[in-house]
């Protein structure tokens, strides 16, 4: 009988308790934890997530531990799903605890703040042959507790371990894909949130459905030149982990980088939407470092330029659309599929 191995899901936000509960409830054993250990108690005792997901029933099974240590100690994958800005103390605080053998993956979507590194970067750095992956994909922590049907992708230079990761969140209402390119991954992962604030912010200002198709076609390309300058593979950008997940976030009220942007088109004030919001809105990070790289690759992004000019209150969300729309008229593809332009 194959033994499951047993995971560590740190982060007992709302995704990393969803994916908890799933691999759980596929017969993987499986710990949480989180800073808050009142907040782990509770769930412990309820089997809910009262802060994030207070509608959702847990597994019992569950198991949830405050002491990072403790849980960690005897498993085979650490599963990280914490803010991006928390990711690299959560790597050093792991360093002294993990053997060798233990794997790494993590379903966090950003770059390091004020690097633009990416994560897969942070990882090799810290642990240099150690199996590492990424889960990504357009999955609303929501939905995915809830069990509604949803799909996401991980991936990882170890073919064999990607296969491995899947398999163990692959469910009957959760399609479970595999791939090889994890920069590929990571930066759709990322780069969707910028894009859901640009059209949160054209349907708070109710531009209409034109207006947000275009923002998402446009915005994909941005994201696919970026990629190609990268290294990325363009098949991983038009998969789950890019457009499946830019057409999520761009489209779904749950994301709060999309409720960002409607309240901005609204008129409200950043500090004040963020408030509201209550929780990390990865977009507003993530924009510095989308045009960072842009920067780095000379490529021109007019609209996660304009979403980071918002974002700084340099400009309007009118100022921005204006701009946009006063850009020189030129061929889709000037230069082929993935020039500039």
């Amino acid at each position: 009988m194959l033994v499951q191995p047993t995971v560590a899901v740190l982060g007992s936000g709302s995704w990393g308790t969803a994916l908890a509960a799933l691999l759980v409830r596929n017969g993987t054993p499986t710990r949480l934890w989180g800073r808050d250990a009142q907040a782990l108690a509770g769930i412990a005792a309820t089997h809910r997530n009262q802060r994030y997901l207070p509608d959702v029933e847990l597994p019992p099974e569950l198991t949830c531990e405050a002491d990072l240590a403790r849980a960690v100690r005897g498993a085979s994958i650490v599963l990280i799903a914490v803010p991006s800005h928390a990711f690299a103390a959560v790597l050093a605080e792991l360093a002294p605890l993990l053997d060798a053998d233990i794997a790494v993956a993590w379903a966090t979507k950003g770059f390091e703040p004020g690097t633009g590194r990416f994560l897969h970067e942070l990882v090799a750095a810290q642990w240099p042959d150690r199996r590492a992956a990424v889960i990504t994909g357009p999955s609303f922590a929501r939905e995915v507790a809830a069990g509604l049907p949803s799909a996401v992708t991980v991936h990882s230079d170890g073919r064999a371990f990607a296969r491995q990761l899947a398999g163990l969140l692959h469910a009957p209402n959760l399609r479970a894909y595999s791939g090889g390119d994890v920069l590929g991954a990571e930066l759709g992962g990322a780069m969707k949130n910028v894009l859901a604030v640009a059209t949160g912010i054209a349907d708070g200002m109710q531009l209409g459905l034109n207006a947000r198709a275009g923002l998402i076609t446009r915005g994909m390309n941005e994201m696919l030149r970026l990629g190609v300058a990268l290294g990325a593979r363009p098949e991983t950008l038009i998969g789950l982990s890019g457009l499946g997940d830019l057409v999520l976030t761009c489209t779904g009220d749950l994301s709060r980088n999309r409720r960002l942007g409607l309240a901005l088109g609204r008129g409200v004030a950043i500090d004040v939407a963020l408030r509201e919001i209550g929780q990390v809105v990865e977009g507003v990070l993530t924009t510095d470092e989308v045009m960072r790289l842009a920067t780095k690759h000379a490529l021109d992004l007019p609209i996660s330029a304009a979403v980071h000019l918002v974002l700084h209150g340099v400009a309007t969300p009118a100022d921005a659309l204006r701009a946009l729309m006063a850009r020189e008229r030129k061929p889709e593809y000037p230069h082929g599929l993935f020039g500039t332009d």
